[in-house]
C-alpha cells in the first residue's frame, strides 16, 4: 500500500543529514522530468528504474546515519 513510507524515510534520512542537498536537488529534478517531482525523497532508498518509473518500491532498503544523540 502506498501511504509514502519511502517519502518518509527519505525525508527523515536527509533532515538528520544522512544525505547532502545536492543529491536531494538532483533527484527533484530527475523526478521532474519523469512528471514524479513529489518522489525526491521517496528516492533517496527507491534505486531501480522500475521504482522510480512506477513509484512504488520493489526491493528492500537498508540506510544508516547518525543523528548527534544516536545511530539509526
Amino acid at each position: 500500500v502506498d501511504s509514502g513510507k519511502s517519502t518518509t524515510t527519505g525525508h527523515l534520512i536527509y533532515q538528520c543529514g544522512g544525505i547532502d542537498k545536492r543529491t536531494i536537488e538532483k533527484f527533484e529534478k530527475e523526478a521532474a522530468e519523469l512528471g514524479k517531482g513529489s518522489f525526491k525523497y521517496a528516492w533517496v532508498l527507491d534505486k531501480l528504474k522500475a521504482e522510480r518509473e512506477r513509484g512504488i518500491t520493489i526491493d528492500i532498503a537498508l540506510w544508516k546515519f547518525e543523528t548527534p544523540r544516536y545511530y539509526v
